[in-house]
């Protein structure tokens, strides 16, 4: 009996030293240090961080800028043409008043397409405008997507790190508590072992989780043009509170509204269509004008001075092949159009179930992570005391406290794992939607 509370002793002393060891570890994961805290990448802070500096988000808006001057430019006539001619030359004397026709002209010309064209090609320029500008904006939702995504699934995984962790602390000191027990005549060899299996097993878990968290600093490291083996510490808290969504109707309805890949198709629709006019307007011809003023010298036979000549020019093209020409030109930009119509029909589709998916998955870990933190975590917490109180009088086998604790911890685990996964869906179902409003 002796033995028996003395080994009691040890078990409670060891059970404070490891509460100790988990407040330890949980201040420091916590960020109560104030060098840690200083250090801490917060999620809004990391969006802005890579829309500030990704660069493929600024070469989409680069990109924008350019079209932006288009317009402009297909609004404006052609440049005029300056003409320099010599007339009439003779070449036995290269003399500019041997001959009455010899001149030196100097003309300008312009062409003046038909009217209603020039608007038609500024409208075309003007549609894609409007196509890069929601480009731009869609590229800045998947990017917000993308850190959102990578962000929650470090902090998922620094989460597992600090379970293996507090199971790792726990487990060496029921190794310990395994060989007093069985110096003292009252446990077995074999509870030793499988503690240290146990042990080894976390310890696989800690190297596959570490490195998963390694590559995903990588990841978000990238999206915010940062150094790849740049350090990223996270918060250890976070709001846990996971929203009730809006209808699928609503939803659905703000997509088909605001959604910048839609509005980007229907201006690329909308630009097919102004070409289809465009092409209508190739049957009617285009015109050129000019004017040349010629100069002369020497005298007439007269004796009289020679006049300068004026030349006043009008020409136009003469859409005569309409059949292989224009037919074929309007039947191709027709073509153009309803293949826009279709991709944008079809990129409804895709957008009203990415939507839907995206509702579907932040319901599901929603519901997850509130069973696990309502329901199973707590009942799996009883069940570790009840195995904890059992095995301290005898009645209760080492292995089957272990694997409580174990389980105990994972469940925790797979807690966190359903709120960031919720988060990530929230994170897709905002850039599926278009728009952060997206909650009741």
């Amino acid at each position: 009996m002796t033995l028996y509370f003395q080994f009691c002793y040890r078990f409670n002393v060891l059970a404070r030293r490891w509460l100790a060891a988990v407040f330890v570890s949980s201040a420091l994961l916590l960020g109560v240090i104030p060098v840690q805290a200083a250090e801490v990448l917060l999620l809004e802070q990391a969006v802005d961080e890579a829309l500030t500096a990704n660069p493929s988000l600024a070469a989409i808006e680069a990109r924008a800028k350019a079209l932006a001057e288009i317009p402009g430019q297909a609004d404006s006539l052609p440049d005029p043409t300056l003409s320099l001619n010599l007339l009439n030359l003779p070449l036995d004397s290269f003399s500019f008043t041997q001959e009455g026709m010899t001149q030196f002209q100097v003309g300008i010309s312009q062409a003046l397409p038909y009217p209603g064209k020039l608007a038609l090609r500024a409208e075309v320029a003007q549609h894609e405008v409007g196509v890069a500008v929601a480009d731009l904006d869609e590229k800045r939702l998947q990017l917000i997507r993308d850190v959102k995504t990578v962000w929650w699934n470090l902090f998922y995984l620094d989460r597992a790190l600090e379970v293996i962790g507090r199971n790792q602390i726990l487990l060496a000191q029921f190794v310990h508590v395994a060989e007093t027990r069985y110096t003292v005549g009252r446990g077995l060899q074999q509870d030793i072992l499988l503690a240290q299996v146990e042990l080894s097993k976390l310890s696989d878990s800690e190297i596959r989780v570490q490195n998963m968290r390694e590559n995903e600093a990588v990841r978000l490291n990238v999206l915010m043009d940062r150094p790849v083996d740049g350090a990223i510490p996270l918060s250890a808290s976070v709001d846990e509170t996971l929203r009730a969504l809006n209808n699928s109707e609503r939803l659905q309805q703000q997509a088909s509204t605001v959604r910048p890949q839609l509005m980007a198709q229907s201006g690329r629709m909308g630009a097919a269509r102004s070409r289809v006019d465009l092409a209508k307007e190739d049957y009617a011809p285009d015109f050129k004008v000019g004017a040349v003023y010629g100069l002369r010298r020497g005298s007439n036979p007269d004796g009289g001075s020679r006049a300068d000549f004026g030349s006043f020019m009008f020409s136009m093209n003469l859409p005569l092949y309409t059949g292989s020409k224009q037919d074929r030109a309007v039947d191709q930009r027709n073509a153009e159009w309803i293949e826009q119509k279709y991709r944008l029909h079809d990129q409804r589709n895709v957008v009203a179930s990415q939507v839907q998916r995206a509702m579907i998955d932040y319901r599901r870990a929603g519901e997850q992570a509130k069973l696990f933190q309502q329901e199973i975590i707590p009942q799996a917490r009883q069940t570790v005391d009840a195995m904890m109180a059992g095995y301290q009088v005898g009645k209760v086998d080492f292995l089957n406290l272990v694997r409580s604790q174990t389980t105990l911890y994972n469940y925790e685990t797979q807690y966190w794992k359903a709120l960031s996964a919720a988060n990530q869906a929230a994170a897709r179902l905002v850039a599926a939607v278009g728009e952060e409003k997206i909650y009741e």
